[in-house]
């Protein structure tokens, strides 16, 4: 399988649940990056201002200083279940779907061309925080 190797020339999209808390998170991933000196062009893309549907957030990291939007994404975060199979679609062939494993992946939306890193969110934030707003909070972070 082919890998995407790229260094400080990649798109990583987050997906959401609106409401979540996830534009805070998500910002800070964007500052982490810029803060590093790298050029960065954050984008919100909400389809709708209801709590509850689906969000995402766009982050083109250039060294080159591009700051406009590219085709395709490298790395998607996928967050939100009710968008993953949209997610999984856009991602670039060799790109990396980082997804909650708690729950098994959907085998009918998982492609042979990408590289999945499934990681226990929601395990994690279940074990560490009692109330339910910060478990929701926390897994977007």
């Amino acid at each position: 399988m082919k890998c995407i190797e790229a260094v400080n020339d990649f798109v990583i999209r987050f997906a959401n649940v609106n409401g979540t808390g996830s534009a805070s998170a998500n910002a800070m991933f964007a500052k982490a990056v810029f803060r590093m000196g790298i050029p960065v062009s954050p984008k919100n893309i909400f389809p709708s201002n209801i709590q509850g549907l689906p969000t995402w957030y766009e982050v083109r990291v250039s060294e080159k200083n591009y700051l406009g939007r590219r085709g395709g994404i490298d790395i998607a975060v996928a967050i939100n279940p009710q968008s993953m199979a949209q997610d999984m679609k856009d991602l670039n062939p060799g790109g990396y779907f980082v997804y909650d494993n708690t729950k098994p992946l959907d085998i009918r939306i998982q492609r042979n061309d990408v590289n999945l890193i499934g990681l226990p969110l929601t395990d994690i934030c279940r074990k560490e925080y009692t109330q339910a707003r910060q478990r929701q909070l926390f897994k977007n972070v």
